[in-house]
């Protein structure tokens, strides 16, 4: 019993490894949100198209389900899972791209720390 947590233990710590990396995108910088919202849109872009695919699959098997015979079915049942995993990406890749635009917008648009500026006129502003 004891062999086999600690024959388990380096299997976890190297797919933890590869975990951790799959979530950052390759070749864009973390600090780069422009170039980041651009990526999500892109992708939003693409599963957009792909959704439409398979929608437009899912109907024409509906209003003819009898051309597709016995694998009709795994059609119709393949084509709703990809339906839904489709949507997922979307409303995903949506919602990191508006994360991304607002941190942008921030950076773009610094905000002013009035406790800091000194408003009176016989002094200099502290900067």
């Amino acid at each position: 019993m004891k062999t086999l947590k600690l024959s388990t233990l380096p299997a976890l710590l190297v797919l933890s490894l590869f975990a951790s990396s799959a979530f950052a995108v390759d070749g864009i910088d973390d600090s780069n949100h422009a170039a980041l919202t651009k990526y999500y849109e892109n992708l939003a872009k693409d599963a957009k198209a792909k959704l439409q695919e398979n929608k437009a699959a899912l109907d024409e098997y509906e209003a003819h389900p009898y051309y597709y015979g016995r694998q009709g079915q795994d059609f119709q049942s393949h084509t709703s899972a990809n339906i839904h995993e489709y949507e997922e990406i979307l409303a995903e890749s949506l919602n990191n791209a508006d994360l991304h635009r607002k941190v942008v917008m921030e950076q773009g648009n610094p905000v002013i720390n009035k406790a800091k500026v000194n408003l009176d006129g016989d002094s200099s502003a502290v900067r």
